[in-house]
Formats: C-alpha cells, structure tokens, sequence
C-alpha cells in the first residue's frame, strides 16, 4: 500500500493564533441611520501589512502592532521576518505565550525545530495546560524524529483535556503518516464532531476522503 504521507508543519499552519479581532462601537448602526446616505466610490482596498509595518518602523515599542505584525508575516509564508518582529514582541512583552507559540512556528516553518521547541516549552512553563502550545510542541518533536514523545505528549494532552481537537487532529497526522489510516480517519472523526466549523475540520474532512479512497483502492 503507497503511504500516504502528510507533512505535520504543513497540517498544523492552521493552529496559528491569531489576533482578536476588535469589536464593533457601539451604537454605529444608529448612528449611521442618522447620516445621509451618499453616492461614493468604493474605498480603496487597504494592505494591513504594510499599514502594520509602517507603524512598526515609526515605532518598535507597541507590542500589539509587533504581534499583529508578525502573525501576518507567518499567514503570507515570510516566517525570516516573522521570527525578527515575533521576537522583537518577545522583548516589549515577556511571558506572552501567544507571541511566544507563534515564534516558535515561524522557527518551525525555516526547519529550526530545537529554536522552536524552546520557545514552545517556554510557552508551558507559563501555561502548562496550553492545548496550541502543546500541539505544536508535538508537531515539532515528531518531525525531528520523536514520534514516541510526541504521541505522548498529545495523548497526555486529550486525558486532561478530552476537547482538545488539535491533539486528535495532530494524532490523525501521525497515524496517517505512519499508515495507520483507519485510526487516523477515527482521530479526524473526533475533530469534526468537536470543533465542526475551525480549520481543522475542514482539512480533517479533506483528509478523511484521501484515505477512504486509499483504503478502497487497496486489495483486502
């Protein structure tokens, strides 16, 4: 049977955290009511990159811009300047380990694996219980070569927190990869029926179907 083989890294981009969002005012809604309405070109389209990156050379000592800055970086594949802004965020605001995770994956994503996992341990001494942290911890280990860590490390994670669907997600990858493919669709399975709408469950959905496949073309 040909494996099918998928890269971690690749599978758990979609576990990167990103910024809040920042919530509407409000009343705007009434607000607007009461402006005219007004025949108007539609506004330029504005590149949150560059408006972040301006801000950060104007001024380096706002972490949020640093963070947001730099969590973009890493969704446009630029992980070289994700890791200068991420640390620099390091350095404004200490012990953040949202900044923290997301500098180990840009560390991930230039195949500097040991960086990474100090920066991810560094995240769990902070918070222990992290499920992201944890993942990608796993991710990290087992593409160096520590599969049993790893599986470990994920399984660990699911004991203490059974919702933790990026440990059933990471699981399913391993499985996969080492052509355990019934056990992996049944780890992807668990992420769908946790967490239906995240990313996640929509490359566990994809996935699914490959292997389904796989396993009906293969003589019994």
């Amino acid at each position: 049977m040909k494996r099918y083989a998928i890269s971690v890294l690749v599978a758990l981009a979609v576990c990167v955290i990103s910024p809040a969002r920042p919530a509407h005012a409000a009343g705007s809604a009434k607000a607007a009511a009461k402006t005219p309405a007004k025949t108007t070109a539609a506004p330029a389209v504005v590149d949150s990159l560059d408006v972040l990156t301006k801000a950060v050379a104007r001024d380096s000592s706002k972490w949020d811009n640093l963070y947001r800055l730099g969590v973009i970086l890493m969704d446009r594949d630029r992980p070289q300047e994700a890791v200068r802004v991420l640390t620099k965020a390091t350095q404004v605001r200490a012990g953040h380990v949202p900044t923290l995770v997301n500098l180990g994956a840009a560390y991930d994503a230039l195949g500097q694996a040991s960086q990474a996992q100090l920066n991810y341990n560094e995240a769990l001494k902070i918070a222990p219980e992290d499920t992201v942290a944890t993942c990608r911890l796993a991710s990290s280990l087992y593409s160096t070569g520590e599969y049993s860590k790893a599986i470990d490390l994920l399984r660990g994670l699911i004991v203490k927190n059974p919702s933790a669907y990026c440990a059933y997600f990471t699981l399913g990858v391993a499985f996969a990869d080492a052509g355990i493919y019934r056990d992996a669709i049944r780890m992807w399975e668990k992420v769908v029926a946790l967490a239906p709408a995240s990313p996640e469950a929509l490359s566990a959905k994809e996935s699914i179907d490959v292997l389904q496949r796989v396993i009906q073309s293969s003589p019994h």
